[in-house]
């Protein structure tokens, strides 16, 4: 679920505004005489391990910074963990990209609105992820309400020297992140910029189900599920090619129920992946196509290290959270005429954390989406047209001030850098009119 656009074909548009956003920062913010400075900053800030790195060229400079987060906010004698965030510097007068990564940052890099903007930048690795991982793993502090302070602790330290506008930003898990922030603190971020951010309602989220029933032609569809049958009913020409590959690869699938449930999760998950990254129908093996072409394609998918036990272990703490607050989706066996012989959980609770409570509750992403649709101002929401995580995109219907993108057939990697020109232009004139005010 992460992914990062080139953003080469933004050159034009960033020099028309980059002169209007340089006067227009320099006015508004003027140098105070007490402020504290960058590198003050990340001297003095408590139980922090800092490393300088090399910036970016837009950036005249970058460190990796640990920080000490309490486990629990409410509760900080409860113990603590390092989290890693990455943070480039360009000018005490210049906006802040807060970059509310949904899994690991394990490098630095910088995003297509930093650039747009000219903005210092941070970016949060989340809790329980990559190195932000507490010594003893204890469940119950992962939750949405923990990691928003989280965010919200480092926006205090660093809104001391970076006075100006801060945009919040995050792609995928990292944009419905962005939401959650907002909802907690809604002082915080003054422009909030989710890409392909769903917001479920449900461990098994049916808005997935009609999506997939609905999107694209009847014909491509047809051919979609003539493809997973026929991966279903020649598996003993193809199985021996994904038994092979996974040999390769170092797979393996415990977790999962042992290859051949494996296997058959990665039929049931194909749709999903076929639409979410943006596959061609023209390119689904037709009738007669040789067994090799068949698993050749669907490798195409990028399917089978989400199921296996290296995939769950990266993935487990994002599993958790999907099983008790985030909500996701879930799979049909029945639709493929008794030939799904071996997946046992419809849903994805076999990849949560073994032998741990996982009570959903059914509240929390309701309240969040009453919130954005009331009071969510200034968001600019960021999906694919055909991208099957669209089909629980945010949809504006309330009072909030907020702007809503679908690129036509647009996937999992929309991005501002690849939309259509018009569209292209409202995100950016919003941006420039937003940032005015």
């Amino acid at each position: 679920m992460l992914v990062f656009a080139r953003l080469s074909n933004l050159m034009q548009m960033i020099k028309r505004y980059s002169i209007f956003l340089f006067l227009y920062w320099a006015i508004s913010f003027p140098i105070l005489s007490q402020q504290v400075s960058i590198y003050d900053l990340l001297k003095k800030i408590p139980g922090a391990e800092v490393r300088a790195i090399t910036p970016d060229s837009l950036y005249k400079a970058a460190w990796e910074v640990m920080i000490s987060q309490p486990l629990d906010h409410k509760h900080k004698w409860k113990g603590h963990f390092k989290q890693r965030i990455w943070v480039s510097y360009l000018d005490s007068l210049q906006p802040v990209v807060f970059v509310t990564e949904g899994y690991s940052a394990g490098r630095n890099y910088v995003t297509e609105l930093a650039r747009l903007t000219h903005a210092n930048q941070i970016i949060v690795e989340h809790r329980y992820f990559g190195k932000s991982v507490p010594d003893t793993l204890d469940w119950r502090y992962l939750t949405i309400q923990q990691a928003a302070a989280d965010h919200h602790y480092i926006y205090t330290l660093f809104k001391q020297v970076w006075p100006g506008k801060w945009i919040s930003t995050g792609i995928s898990k990292g944009g419905q992140t962005t939401m959650y922030f907002k909802y907690f603190y809604p002082k915080d971020a003054d422009i909030c910029v989710p890409y392909v951010g769903p917001l479920n309602f449900a461990v098994v989220d049916p808005r997935i189900f009609t999506f997939l029933d609905t999107v694209g032609s009847d014909s491509c569809r047809a051919r979609i599920y003539s493809y997973q049958m026929r991966l279903l009913k020649e598996r003993k020409k193809i199985f021996p090619l994904f038994e092979k590959y996974a040999e390769e690869k170092g797979y393996t699938w415990k977790r999962a129920g042992g290859d051949s449930a494996a296997y058959e999760y990665s039929v049931l998950e194909f749709p999903f992946a076929f639409w979410q990254w943006g596959l061609k129908c023209r390119d689904i093996p037709v009738a007669n196509t040789s067994s090799k072409a068949l698993f050749d394609f669907f490798r195409k998918a990028n399917i089978f290290d989400y199921f296996s036990d290296l995939g769950i272990r990266f993935f487990e703490p994002f599993f958790y959270q999907a099983m008790t607050q985030l909500g996701y989706y879930g799979y049909r066996p029945s639709r493929y005429q008794g030939e799904i012989r071996h997946v046992r959980d419809t849903t994805f609770r076999f990849a949560a954390p073994r032998h741990v409570r996982l009570k959903y509750d059914d509240r929390i992403m309701p309240e969040i989406d009453t919130f954005l649709q009331n009071q969510g101002n200034h968001f600019i929401y960021i999906y694919g047209g055909t991208d099957t995580w669209s089909a629980t995109a945010v949809r504006l219907y309330g009072k909030a001030h907020a702007l809503q993108i679908f690129k036509p057939q647009g996937s999992h990697f929309t991005r501002i850098g690849n939309l259509p020109e018009m569209q292209k232009k409202t995100v950016i004139d919003s941006l420039e009119k937003w940032l005015k005010e």
